[in-house]
């Protein structure tokens, strides 16, 4: 059989992602935080686009129910031989609010200066080593001891490795180790929770032989609350056991919390809703994003310039073409925010009203059908996207529920089922809490018709331990 080369014509459609919606899906994906931080990058490394630093002086509207400022509609062309002007681009989207500016410019100091760095455990415990004059091999073993306390300051190595990585007995080892274990915060450089405890007792002066029992013997009983097998075994009252609970909760049993270094997450609302009148405002968070426009010299220079190269003129047109895209991107961005958030108000009004309990349920595809747009940009819009509302700040996530059938034919959102189990929570008498079969049992008479593993999903979801567990005395 021969092989030989053909040539065939063939027709099909095919989904090509242009830079430009490459850019607009990436925008909406974007927090308000991720995206002032994006936009600063593209100031630095697009010589085309430059910061408006004209002042708006004339002032903002008050809000109103009956006209709100609805962004208008972004028509994206794919020809770029002209460049339009977009200096003031963002004035569609401003946010009312009070205008601040300066009759004279001043020196500002330098606030950077005066903030203090954290300082680490790992250095924490090297100044403390330092300060007893340790010798060259005891300050060998207490760095050996130092890099291997994790972040809850617990050593996770065994005196055995330390000492083969040392190079040094077990006895100098134990003997290097008892020093840190006094060193500050009480409690670190043990080896698991008890000798935690036990350091922590011993430091304050504690010598109660009750309590240093039932840490030595019973953490899993007291972790369970099972407080009458404790006091079978320790021969003691429950009155005496309770006493001993108490003193054991002020124990710190991660004694290196303090000194994380992981960095806190500030949420920015990316939009706001107030309540005006008998209706609600919906205005976009704005107002410490840049108003980026395109510099006009660069413009006119490769639409007219004659003097620079082709190859300048080429990448001058690439670069304006980036900025364009950025700022109609930008554009699009705060357009379907707020038609997310619209249609949001819309469905879920009463929550608005009157707070979680009045939760509708609501799916990705109704306020798709609404706005007239995909699910998947619905997804996009609200993925790590926050709204302060009357109630609180939510992500908008928050606002999508599954739906639960009452008995009689109406439906209940799920969030608004975890709120009336943490009600039915926060009532109990903590001597003698709901079981999760209890719980469902009272839902049932709430007309809420749910399993008992579904309450104990929820209740997990809510971070609340099951009720052996949040028993007290």
């Amino acid at each position: 059989m021969a092989l030989e080369l053909q040539q065939n014509l063939k027709l099909q459609q095919q989904l090509v992602m242009t830079p430009q919606l490459q850019m607009a899906i990436k925008l909406l994906q974007l927090s308000h935080m991720e995206l002032l931080e994006m936009i600063q990058q593209e100031l630095e490394t697009n010589p085309t686009l430059e910061e408006d630093q004209e002042i708006e002086t004339e002032q903002a509207p008050e809000p109103s129910s009956q006209e709100e400022q609805s962004p208008q509609e972004v028509s994206v062309e794919e020809k770029f031989d002209e460049f339009a002007d977009w200096q003031n681009y963002m004035d569609e989207f401003n946010s009312v609010g009070k205008v601040h500016f300066e009759s004279e410019k001043k020196e500002a100091p330098d606030y950077e200066a005066f903030t203090a760095s954290k300082t680490s455990l790992a250095d924490h415990l090297r100044w403390q080593l330092l300060m007893t004059k340790p010798t060259e091999e005891e300050e060998t073993i207490g760095s050996y001891i130092i890099g291997n306390i994790n972040e809850d300051g617990y050593l996770d190595i065994t005196v055995d490795e330390l000492s083969q990585l040392a190079g040094a007995t077990i006895e100098k080892i134990e003997q290097v180790l008892s020093l840190m274990q006094t060193f500050d915060p009480p409690g670190i450089c043990a080896r698991d929770l008890k000798e935690c405890l036990l350091i922590q007792l011993n430091q304050l002066g504690i010598d109660d032989p009750l309590i240093v029992q039932i840490i030595s013997n019973h953490l899993k009983d007291l972790e369970n609350r099972r407080y009458k097998i404790i006091a079978k075994a320790t021969n003691a009252n429950l009155n005496d056991i309770g006493a001993a609970v108490n003193v054991i909760k002020q124990l710190d049993p991660k004694p290196g919390d303090k000194f994380s270094e992981n960095d806190q997450i500030y949420i920015v609302p990316d939009v706001y809703v107030y309540k005006y009148e008998d209706d609600f405002v919906i205005l976009l968070n704005d107002d410490d994003m840049p108003r980026i426009q395109i510099n006009s010299y660069y413009k006119n220079a490769a639409k007219k310039g004659e003097s620079i190269s082709a190859e300048a003129k080429n990448y001058l047109k690439d670069r304006l073409r980036s900025a364009e895209w950025l700022i109609k991107s930008i554009q699009h961005r705060q357009k379907t925010i707020y038609n997310v958030m619209k249609s949001i108000v819309k469905f879920q009004r009463d929550f608005f009203e009157h707070g979680i309990s009045h939760l509708k349920p609501l799916v990705l595809r109704d306020v798709a059908d609404d706005i007239e747009m995909h699910e998947s940009t619905i997804s996009r819009v609200t993925n790590n996207k926050y709204a302060y509302t009357p109630q609180g700040i939510y992500e908008l996530k928050f606002f999508f529920n599954s739906s639960i059938n009452r008995s009689h034919g109406e439906t209940i959102a799920s969030a608004s089922v975890q709120e009336e189990i943490r009600k039915i929570i926060e009532t109990e008498n903590p001597k003698k809490p709901y079981s999760d079969k209890k719980i469902t049992e009272m839902l049932k008479d709430r007309d809420i018709d749910i399993a008992r593993r579904t309450v104990a999903k929820y209740r997990e979801n809510l971070g609340i331990l099951p009720s052996g567990k949040r028993k007290q005395f």
